[in-house]
């Protein structure tokens, strides 16, 4: 790509940067959640008005600062010394692992920039086409999430912008999932870009142009209070069980080492008993709690409490391949352990972590990066069809990473999951990570209309109603336990019926306005 950097070329890749530096502001640890509703403009109307070769660069840069803010946290995996790689070795991986993340939703919002500026470049200035712009815009971006959400590296969709703290806007999940928080944000922000370039570029009369900013806000007003009403609705549950939260607090430093085996397995055993004592129906403990296979805790101090409390638990632990137990496949689990030590049921890992759980082409990369994967084996996912019964209702289980993809929580809430476990470990990070790891399963509980009980290792762990009000939130890098209770849901949300339906109506409308137009040569 060649083109001169002239000095409007220089000022509008400032505006587009400043863009993406708003929207990336917009999660933890900023949160300026109503950045979002405006950040969106910058490249809108650097789109419309620039050559394809600048939009194209203009969307790298707006991307580059949005992702490159938002995912920073990434490189919190540095230093990896405790592991055995170099200082330098792993201040490279770090770098990588940032870069190769950014450079995924670089693409991405490439890939919109050049299909929006295709799509519309002979949209005429008034209301209709200017509408029909918008709406490729909100179809063209949401139809790239649903495709970018199902490859191994995803975190950033629009909707998780506003989550925990605009709740009135995201009870709209319910309707269909992420797709319309995201649909909502893009739509907004292309309306008032609409405005501006009508109203200040095209200089038209405010009266032409100013249904363009009444229905940006009409959207955003509207909705909002469609969401407070929905968000004021009480939730009238019924057969309710006492949960007990165990957050160990296991550096990973020291986890998979002697030292950290031991206090894990201290401070799991005293916090299942105290819970136990207070009364509690189960325990959750974070994504490989204790670091052991499942078959090596019978001989466990833990395995020994359970049978003394009678107590049911939750436990994160490592299992052997469930098709090949003698293998040296193994599985990163969350296991139902009831009272009298039986294994009722068990849920295995199924997206993992590019280059923590697995090398992508290690036939090519193998040799020149570390695995980070802690045993000498091979973590393998599990399948998508798995089911988790326990004596409560059947749970919709996520474990760390898979928080990002709600395409792994629909199809269990499809198939009866009353209520949502989350283990995660999350000590690798400052608590950017953490935070933004919370709001992820916040959009979970909500669009599920589910209760969400969440344990970490390190912080934070939570409760979240189905209206994703945060009922309790741990410390960061701090030990603590906690008990409360929740409620198995059986209600089913128009996205838990329908799934993503949104986006293939968002889609099909602009095939077809773009047909009209057309051929109506409007």
């Amino acid at each position: 790509m060649k083109f001169k950097l002239k000095p409007q070329t220089i000022t509008y890749s400032l505006i587009a940067l400043l863009g993406g530096v708003l929207m990336g502001l917009t999660p933890a640890p900023v949160g300026a959640f109503p950045l979002a509703w405006v950040a969106f403009i910058p490249l809108w109307l650097l789109a419309i008005n620039s050559p394809l070769k600048l939009t194209i660069w203009y969307g790298m840069l707006w991307a580059f600062a949005y992702h490159g803010l938002a995912i920073f946290w990434i490189t919190g995996v540095h230093p990896m010394t405790w592991l055995g790689v170099p200082w330098l070795a792993s201040l490279a991986i770090a770098i990588f692992c940032w870069l190769a993340i950014v450079a995924w939703g670089l693409v991405f919002i490439t890939v919109w920039a050049v299909l929006f500026k295709v799509l519309t470049r002979k949209v005429k200035s008034n209301l209709l086409t200017q509408s029909y712009r918008v709406l490729v815009g909100v179809a063209l971006w949401c139809g790239l999430e649903m495709i970018w959400s199902q490859s191994p590296l995803w975190w950033s969709s629009l909707s998780y912008t506003q989550s925990p703290d605009n709740l009135w806007i995201l009870q709209l999940l319910k309707v269909s999932g992420p797709t319309t928080v995201t649909a909502i944000i893009v739509a907004v922000n292309g309306f008032l870009g609409e405005f501006i370039q009508a109203r200040f570029v095209q200089r038209q009369r405010l009266a032409s142009s100013r249904g363009l900013i009444g229905i940006a806000l009409s959207l955003l007003i509207t909705l909002h209070g469609i969401g407070a009403v929905v968000y004021s609705r009480p939730l009238n549950d019924e057969n309710p069980f006492k949960v007990g939260i165990i957050q160990g607090n296991i550096p990973n430093t020291i986890k998979l080492f002697s030292d950290g085996k031991k206090r894990a397995m201290l401070n799991y055993t005293r916090g299942y008993e105290k819970l136990a004592d207070l009364g509690v129906d189960a325990v959750l403990t974070p994504e490989t709690a204790l670091p052991f296979f499942i078959s090596q805790i019978p001989q466990t101090a833990f395995y020994q409490a359970i049978l003394n409390k009678g107590v049911l638990a939750w436990l994160g632990a490592y299992g052997t391949s469930p098709e090949n137990p003698d293998s040296l496949d193994y599985t990163n689990s969350v296991f139902t352990v009831a009272g009298d030590g039986e294994v009722l049921s068990r849920y295995d890992k199924v997206k993992l972590v590019p280059l923590g759980e697995y090398i992508p082409f290690e036939s090519v990369l193998g040799a020149v990066i570390n695995r980070l994967s802690p045993l000498n084996a091979a973590m393998i996912p599990g399948t998508r069809s798995q089911t988790f019964d326990t004596p409560f209702g059947r749970a919709i289980v996520g474990i760390c990473y898979e928080s990002a993809f709600p395409y792994l929580f629909l199809p269990q809430a499809q198939r009866g999951g009353d209520f949502l476990i989350t283990a995660s470990n999350n000590a690798h990070y400052s608590e950017t990570m953490p935070a933004q790891h919370h709001a992820q399963d916040v959009l979970r509980a909500v669009e599920s209309d589910r209760w969400a009980i969440r344990a970490t290792n390190t912080g934070y762990s939570g409760i979240v109603d189905p209206h994703g009000r945060t009922l309790w939130l741990s410390g960061i890098n701090t030990y603590e336990i906690h008990a409360e209770t929740v409620y198995p849901r059986q209600t089913r949300t128009l996205y838990v019926r329908w799934g993503d339906w949104l986006v293939w109506l968002l889609l099909g409308g602009m095939g077809v306005s773009a047909i009209a137009i057309k051929y109506l040569d409007l």
